[in-house]
């Protein structure tokens, strides 16, 4: 599991403060262990899993910050007639379903199926 000191030195992460960091990391590498229960999963080298975890974390840090924002999403509104416009992110949690196991495999191997 990665500390912070990894996450800024071998990383190279700075987008999350050492407050955040932890609870980042936990909810990623709750993630991470779904992941393990649903596919295959395997790691190259012995720090790729750590680094999946930190590419993990900063993706929920974005979406956290995108929510956070005090107009989230929205680019433009219109008050008569009720318009709105998106910035096209999706923030669903879909997409970031989608995004967290992106992350995942930039670092390990993940697939569904059985091993040889």
């Amino acid at each position: 599991m990665p500390d912070y000191s990894f996450y800024t030195t071998q990383y190279l992460g700075d987008s999350i403060t050492g407050d955040d960091f932890p609870r980042l990391k936990k909810r990623a590498a709750d993630q991470l262990a779904r992941y393990k229960r649903m596919y295959t999963v395997t790691a190259p080298d012995e720090d790729a899993e750590k680094m999946a975890i930190c590419a993990m974390v900063d993706a929920l840090y974005y979406y956290e910050t995108l929510q956070s924002e005090p107009n989230g999403n929205i680019s433009s509104a219109k008050i008569g007639s009720v318009s709105v416009s998106y910035n096209g992110v999706d923030v669903s949690p879909k997409a970031q379903e989608r995004e967290l196991l992106s992350c995942a495999r930039l670092y390990l191997d993940i697939y569904r199926g059985c091993g040889v």
